[in-house]
């Protein structure tokens, strides 16, 4: 088995996919479960993903992500879309599943869900918005390396038109935004980005000790 490190430096963002390679369904839940354990602030997860397979879909995103291939080409395409804002509802609905998933009466922590109104409550809901953004950022972190545990490439990409994506989607008037995308599939052997070195900082330039 390779180790953390091994497999991180396997990895890439994968320019180009090979078409007709294509995951397996028990590999795309195995994903699916690592996005959902993913660790979020409050364990709110406060984002919905989108498993675009639908071709003529893929190839209006495409056109809105600026012609890049790996929206086509990648066996799967996951869209992150978080939550344009965070309500007293989404904190009810969490409250009532915890307490169903662990056995216990509602208002045992009915008080928790109080004290996170008043954490988010005051916030604006842009502010509120980019918080849940930068949760799913985590889950896709998350999904990169149980990707690679697997094999299986990963490109995480910003490069697209969110506004566009909402509109092709029908995320307009809904409570989410798209906010980041992640292929999946396996590399092309034309991919010479697969052969470039990494290019990182010494670890002493990144980490400081106080």
């Amino acid at each position: 088995m390779k180790t953390i490190t091994e497999l991180l430096n396997w990895r890439y963002a994968t320019k180009k996919f090979d078409p007709t390679k294509k995951l397996s369904e028990q590999e795309v839940s195995t994903l699916k479960e690592a996005v959902n354990l993913t660790a979020s602030s409050y364990g709110l997860q406060p984002y919905r993903v989108l498993d675009v397979q639908s071709s003529g879909l893929r190839e209006q995103l495409k056109a809105a992500a600026f012609g890049q291939s790996q929206i086509t080409d990648a066996s799967h395409l996951f869209v992150f879309a978080a939550y344009n804002d965070l309500t007293a509802q989404h904190i009810d609905e969490y409250i009532a599943l915890s307490a169903q998933t662990k056995n216990i009466p509602l208002d045992a922590i009915a008080g928790y869900g109080d004290f996170m109104k008043s954490v988010f409550n005051p916030r604006s809901a842009e502010d509120k918005h980019n918080w849940a953004a930068r949760q799913a950022y985590i889950a896709v972190g998350n999904l990169i390396d149980a990707a690679a545990s697997l094999g299986i490439d990963t490109c995480p990409m910003e490069g697209f038109d969110p506004s566009a994506f909402n509109k092709i989607l029908g995320l307009e008037g809904t409570d989410v935004s798209a906010v980041v995308v992640v292929t999946l599939g396996h590399r092309s052997a034309d991919d010479d980005t697969q052969h470039a070195p990494k290019v990182r900082k010494s670890l002493e330039q990144l980490f400081e000790v106080r």
